[in-house]
């Protein structure tokens, strides 16, 4: 299963951005999708999940600025940000536990992680 995340970039503080991450790969069933974040010196943290009958969480910290959604027909998960902040400055991860097909039958969820976008709020 690979991860293929996309729409990191630079924006000005106040500004918007959507991410954007797609699986492939022998999948059976996506279970949760999430973001997490990395910023310098600091350790990854969640920013906001969504299960696959489509609960949400979030980080405290983007509560009521990002909203995370789903696609299940294509197997992609996105996260609107808005209301940008110098603070959310940090390399994004999607994240993925996923079912595949192998021969007998299908795996327990297991986690898949993408290869990280940067996004760089500018004050």
């Amino acid at each position: 299963v690979q991860l293929q995340a996309f729409g990191g970039g630079l924006v000005q503080a106040g500004g918007s951005l959507r991410l954007s991450c797609a699986a492939s790969g022998r999948i059976y069933e996506i279970k949760d999708m999430g973001w997490y974040r990395q910023g310098v010196g600091n350790q990854r943290e969640l920013v906001a999940a969504v299960t696959d009958d489509g609960t949400t969480r979030y980080a405290d910290s983007v509560k009521n600025r990002f909203t995370i959604s789903r696609d299940n027909d294509k197997n992609t998960v996105y996260v609107q940000m808005t209301d940008l902040k110098p603070e959310d400055t940090a390399v994004y991860y999607c994240n993925a536990k996923v079912r595949t097909y192998h021969a007998g039958g299908y795996s327990p969820p297991n986690n898949y992680w993408g290869q990280g976008t940067q996004v760089t709020v500018s004050s």
